[in-house]
């Protein structure tokens, strides 16, 4: 099984749906391929229509996952501010769906694939060119603050200082208290008034045939610092491999991050994963703890390269 989820396809989606998405279209869908990436347990489609246009839908219901309907309306309501900003990293929106069981969206088909794995070094340059630019957009008020966001995300220490998981790294052991208080610290770090996508990670980025990188899958989008995108990136990129990370620092720290913000980062994220993955599993989410335990080990691997001595 793939560390990803397990997704409805195009033809497990109810004729309601089938039929607004056609209608949006402006023609009958004749080919759908399952996108096998990502968390959600609902569909997640490249669709082309009897008439060749493209386009990518996903759509989900309660039934899969209580939380994703809602996750969905928030991603609908982002790209919509997104649109309204001009920011063309997003996909562009074409439709919404939500007969208050079923929410789809439908977007612009991005004509690209994910980052090769292990990553190349112009892959993430160019990754992250393209968070630079999100975070030159100021985010709407409304949006959620990403310090009160991820403030119980990063006292997670804690709670493994309290009741430490099995076989947790002695060089973690050794630094609980460290890593708590520079994971608290960074916290109010996170203020801001830029455009923050918060789950930036390889699923959620498509390499275009030109080299350009759009970011993908908006629902968790908050105002915040400009710089966390690519700092949180650093984690993914270290679970894959393939790129020198301190030589990455720079750009960065360009965008207004200090050294100990990265490591702030790293360190808050770490701790929540690597928390969160020894929970029960998600209903309709069976690889999510898997993933969870990975990405927490890769922080793990990251703050031991980069902790100053």
């Amino acid at each position: 099984m793939s560390e990803f989820g397990a997704r409805l396809g195009w033809a497990d989606l109810p004729e309601r749906v089938h039929d607004w998405a056609e209608q949006v279209l402006g023609a009958r869908v004749v080919r759908a391929e399952s996108q096998p990436t990502g968390f959600s347990p609902g569909s997640a489609d490249r669709v082309e229509t009897a008439d060749g246009r493209r386009a990518f839908v996903k759509a989900v219901s309660s039934e899969q996952n209580p939380d994703s309907p809602g996750l969905h309306r928030r991603e609908v309501a982002v790209l919509r501010s997104l649109s309204q900003a001009g920011l063309a990293v997003a996909p562009a929106l074409l439709g919404a769906y939500d007969d208050g069981t079923w929410v789809a969206l439908l977007t612009e088909e991005v004509d690209g694939g994910h980052p090769q794995a292990p990553w190349s070094t112009a892959e993430l340059a160019a990754t992250l060119d393209a968070l630079g630019e999100i975070a030159g957009h100021r985010a709407p008020e409304a949006w959620p603050d990403l310090a009160a966001e991820l403030a119980g995300e990063f006292g997670c220490w804690a709670r493994l200082d309290a009741d430490p998981p099995e076989h947790l790294d002695p060089w973690v052991t050794a630094r609980l208290d460290q890593l708590h208080e520079l994971s608290r610290r960074t916290v109010d770090r996170l203020r801001g008034d830029a455009v923050a996508h918060t789950d930036v990670r390889v699923d959620n980025l498509l390499v275009q045939p030109d080299g350009r990188v759009r970011v993908v899958d908006w629902p968790w989008a908050s105002r915040g610092a400009p710089w966390f995108d690519a700092a949180s990136l650093l984690i993914d990129v270290r679970a894959v491999g393939g790129v020198d990370l301190a030589a990455q620092l720079p750009r960065i720290e360009a965008l207004g991050a200090t050294r100990e913000d990265v490591l702030g980062v790293v360190a808050g994220l770490g701790g929540f994963l690597l928390d969160a993955a020894r929970r029960p599993p998600v209903p309709g989410l069976p690889t999510l703890r898997a993933f969870q335990r990975s990405r927490g080990e890769a922080a793990v691997a990251l703050l031991r390269e980069l902790w100053p001595d």
